[in-house]
């Protein structure tokens, strides 16, 4: 596959291509004039396998949704994959194979999980990040600054509020908040997380971070951490109202990745946030 930086269009496979972030990112990169649109995968039970990508548009690509794993990857330089981790991580053996680049937004890693891809990337390049939007990783950015002025004696909760089919919690760019602040306190989120809180709790803990998860509707994506201080409060939100924000900052990932050849990257390297 042709990973080398160039003038040519890069072509890009998309993962999961008739969910809905799979047309939306479809959709982006046919609105794109650096991008073109290589493959198309679904699940084998998806009504949409044999149609045109491009069909919920109204328009013809010449790219038809399969299942055939390989099929869909032949010709791709990257595969953008907002799937499952188990379907993530065996298209990421195969893309590994391929010489195909990845940009994964998938959530709900285990750790093991996240050591195999760690692997992989010592064979091709991966970005790989909970949250593509461009507004969150700036709010993460943020997020770590205020972690580093807020310490002793300030409260931390991070809320976070997703549409009703979201299988995991709390979200991975909930706990990739959490691992921020903890990291710019010189701590591991680990250490410090509460994630439930039912019944006679007793006082809160001091030093820890606590976690809500809101479920509901066609919430798309909320997050809002709260510093708690003695006559102050700082809250720092970011709101998503369109699964768009994440389509644009997987195709800056994309571009990003055409300039490496391994490696295992994130949103602060592809927006350059890194101190």
């Amino acid at each position: 596959m042709n990973t080398a930086l160039s003038t040519a269009r890069r072509r890009v496979a998309v993962a999961g291509a008739s969910g809905r972030m799979g047309r939306m990112l479809i959709e982006a990169i046919a609105a794109s004039d650096d991008l073109v649109l290589a493959g198309a995968l679904d699940i084998a039970s998806s009504p949409a396998l044999g149609q045109d990508a491009m069909a919920f548009l109204g328009r013809s690509s010449g790219v038809t949704i399969t299942a055939d794993l390989r099929a869909g990857l032949a010709g791709a330089d990257a595969l953008i994959d907002f799937t499952r981790p188990e379907g993530t991580l065996a298209h990421a053996a195969v893309c590994a194979e391929l010489g195909v680049q990845l940009v994964i937004g998938t959530t709900g890693f285990s750790e093991a999980q996240k050591a195999e891809l760690q692997q992989l990337s010592q064979r091709v390049a991966l970005v790989l990040a909970p949250n593509m939007s461009v507004g969150v990783n700036v709010t993460l950015k943020l997020l770590q600054q205020a972690a580093r002025a807020l310490q002793a004696g300030w409260d931390i909760e991070i809320i976070e509020a997703h549409h009703r089919h979201k299988v995991d919690a709390p979200s991975g760019t909930a706990l990739k908040m959490g691992e921020v602040i903890a990291a710019a306190q010189g701590t591991q989120l680990a250490e410090r997380a509460v994630y439930e809180r039912y019944g006679h709790t007793g006082e809160r803990q001091a030093g820890s971070i606590g976690f809500a998860t809101v479920r509901g509707g066609d919430i798309v994506g909320d997050h809002t951490v709260l510093f708690a201080g003695t006559g102050e409060r700082v809250e720092i939100t970011h709101k998503s109202s369109s699964r768009a924000g994440y389509a644009q900052g997987s195709l800056r990932a994309v571009r990003f990745l055409a300039g490496q050849q391994t490696g295992l990257f994130d949103m602060f390297d592809v927006l350059g946030l890194h101190d």
